[in-house]
């Protein structure tokens, strides 16, 4: 409705209804459209926010590396760029199958899903088996970043374990594909809890020795890249793909 003045009216209650809706909008509101790309679902929504979080660790890593790759080379240097290449991608996996609403749109993501997680679960086990041998005779697992990468390490196992059984062996492993089907809920809830694992474990690594003693990375930093990368991703959790409702 427009006023004597020629400018459309507005209700208070739309007003206030506008007011009320959240910074990065309703959990799951992001849909991914049936002849969209499923490229787009990597940037829709708070895509973007998650990704400005990953990427900035992303760019924490590569100063790493600059420091480390001007003195001699050691094994140490593969640790941090497959550790962070790891959580890289673990982002791009979840984000890009998030959005999927029809069945095609779902077996595709979930592909893609997989062949992203192949190659990050090989760079956990490399970041992993780089910094173990690089230990030596030293004590192992005595450090809040070193026992936290060994928990990671090992969700990302089972979390992986459970996914392949699901997908491609559900009559196998669980009896039926129905069967299986209802597991897919139980591993996207241990998926979200496993990138709040890895983030804590990246916010431990800035309290080694190496990083207090040498680079100098800080804390708040990554604290804030992170935390970004999680409100981002959770902002596009459908919570009944959860089995917390109906659409």
């Amino acid at each position: 409705m427009a006023s004597a003045t020629g400018i459309p009216e507005v209700h208070p209650t739309t007003i206030a209804s506008q007011e009320d809706e959240p910074l990065l909008g309703h959990p799951g509101d992001v849909t991914q459209k049936q002849d969209e790309s499923i490229a787009r679902n990597l940037i829709t929504g708070t895509a973007s926010v998650a990704q400005v979080g990953v990427w900035l660790p992303s760019q924490l890593a590569a100063l790493v590396w600059s420091k480390v790759l001007s003195q001699p080379p050691s094994l140490f240097t593969a640790h941090p760029l497959l550790a962070t290449s790891a959580l890289l991608l673990q982002v791009q996996a979840a984000l890009v199958l998030q959005p999927t609403s029809t069945p095609q749109q779902k077996l595709l993501g979930t592909r893609i899903h997989y062949s992203i997680q192949l190659v990050s679960i090989l760079c956990f086990l490399g970041a992993f088996t780089v910094i173990e041998v690089n230990k030596g005779d030293h004590p192992h697992f005595i450090s809040p970043h070193s026992i936290l990468g060994l928990l990671t390490v090992i969700f990302v196992a089972l979390q992986a374990l459970v996914g392949v059984a699901q997908f491609f062996l559900p009559t196998t492993i669980f009896g039926s594909i129905d069967a299986g089907k209802r597991i897919y809920k139980y591993h996207r809830w241990s998926g979200y809890v496993l990138l709040l694992l890895e983030a804590a474990t990246v916010v431990a690594a800035t309290q080694t020795g190496y990083n207090v003693a040498m680079i100098h990375i800080p804390a708040w930093g990554v604290v804030v890249a992170l935390l970004l990368t999680v409100l981002g991703v959770a902002a596009r959790i459908k919570k009944h793909k959860l089995g917390l409702g109906t659409h």
